[in-house]
């Protein structure tokens, strides 16, 4: 969450930064009323010092009295202590209550955007930050999409998906099980090349874990919930992976943290039909290997830029059409900063279809997760980022449908030696 020292000591950054978000002006109120309520603490905090203070000295001069056998003026000020000691816990459960108060309030203030974000109302206003070059793959007219390439080789059963559990769970098969494997070892290895250490986290995750990277309360309805044991299962590596430095303080001389893990993610994404969600282009249940950095704030921006450039790279090596879009205000994610997706061109469908997110979330999910670093001018907060590196589902929809041909689907080269095949056929 945002810094309320920064909220009080620039208000109009904030409200800049709503509106690129395209808050209304009514909801822009958000921000007087968090500066009303912090200084309705404040002056709450003041009173209850005051009011200890003054009980604190009474009751020293109750000994002082008693031993100079003054005991009806010293009953009369225990009087006045017991007074003060009611009025003193009436305040730090008033205060407590404001402090709660302004703790969710300030929860559903989103980041404000960087100044390069462009303004935007949806995805359609998102700049493209990095365009294909290249000519785009053109298939002939005879050329099937993911879902119907499934089924002619047995790559994945998204009905048997469906009987198992329900609509959105793909069960891959053969040759595209190996083929999803191949690509999770692929991503891994290209990350900790790159030097990302990896990790294996939980799937499931806790309030307070999934709280503190900005899921609650803003993605509650997106994840899936274990009632009974009050435990979510996770959207992203993301989520475990960054709160291992939850509660942590760091020395400067630690960054760059750098981070890897492979998870299924499980999301609801309820809402949308038609054919732009077919097959794998929406799931509920996906692979993912995701990168995580901790950086020094004067250098998150430059490390935000190397992400680029890795997943670019893997992009690549997988000879698959690629551009990059800087996110608008309105797509922007609600703890990011600053945001770069990356399509990948599917030829089949003539669409690009989202397979990555870039994102430095600067302090603001450092705020929550108490993630800090000593400085020589004291404990200040770090950058937190994170990116796909990659979302396997889509990609695999775009491999299998660009590399189509009448001997089989040809596999890229540089996948080979995981594969352990050049065609599926």
């Amino acid at each position: 969450m945002l810094e309320l020292n920064a909220i009080r000591a620039e208000p109009e950054r904030l409200i800049e930064g709503l509106k690129k978000r395209n808050f209304q002006e009514e909801e822009l109120s958000i921000v007087n009323q968090i500066i009303a309520l912090d200084d309705q603490r404040k002056s709450t905090q003041t009173d209850l010092d005051q009011t200890l203070a003054e009980r604190n000295r009474l009751s020293k001069e109750i000994g002082d009295l008693f031993k100079q056998n003054k005991r009806e003026e010293a009953e009369s000020m225990r009087a006045q202590v017991g007074e003060l000691k009611e009025q003193a816990s009436e305040m730090e459960d008033q205060l407590k209550n404001i402090q709660s108060e302004l703790t969710e309030l300030l929860y559903t203030v989103p980041n404000i955007p960087h100044p390069s974000v462009p303004s935007g109302n949806t995805d359609d206003d998102n700049e493209v930050f990095k365009a294909w070059s290249g000519e785009l793959p053109e298939l002939g007219d005879d050329a099937k999409p993911h879902w119907e390439l499934a089924k002619d080789y047995g790559i994945f059963d998204l009905e048997l998906g469906v009987k198992i559990t329900g609509a959105g769970f793909p069960v891959y098969r053969g040759k595209g099980a190996k083929l999803q494997r191949a690509l999770i070892s692929f991503f891994l290895d290209e990350a900790t090349e790159a030097g990302y250490d990896e990790v294996i986290p939980p799937l499931l995750v806790n309030e307070n874990t999934a709280r503190a990277t900005g899921q609650l309360p803003d993605k509650e309805g997106q994840m899936y919930y274990v009632n009974e044991d009050n435990l979510y299962l996770i959207p992203t590596a993301e989520v475990p992976v960054t709160n291992i430095y939850r509660d942590v303080i760091l020395e400067e001389d630690d960054f760059p943290i750098k981070l890897t893990g492979y998870t299924p993610c499980f999301r609801r994404e309820a809402g949308s039909y038609g054919a732009h969600v077919r097959g794998l282009n929406r799931v509920h249940q996906f692979d993912k290997v995701e990168i995580v950095r901790i950086e020094h704030p004067d250098r998150s921006y430059d490390s935000l830029m190397e992400m680029l450039g890795h997943v670019e790279r893997i992009l690549e090596k997988l000879e698959l059409p690629y551009r990059i879009l800087r996110l608008c205000g309105g797509d922007l994610g609600f703890t990011s900063a600053l945001t770069f997706d990356f399509e990948v061109y599917s030829a089949a469908q003539k669409r690009w279809l989202e397979v990555s997110s870039v994102s430095n979330f600067e302090t603001y999910q450092a705020n929550r997760l108490k993630l800090r670093y000593r400085s020589e001018n004291g404990n200040r907060l770090a950058h937190t980022l994170n990116g796909s590196a990659l979302a396997l589902a889509r990609i695999v929809a775009a491999l299998i449908e660009n590399n189509q041909t009448p001997e089989g689907i040809v596999i890229p080269e540089k996948l080979r030696s995981y594969t352990g095949f050049s065609v599926l056929s």
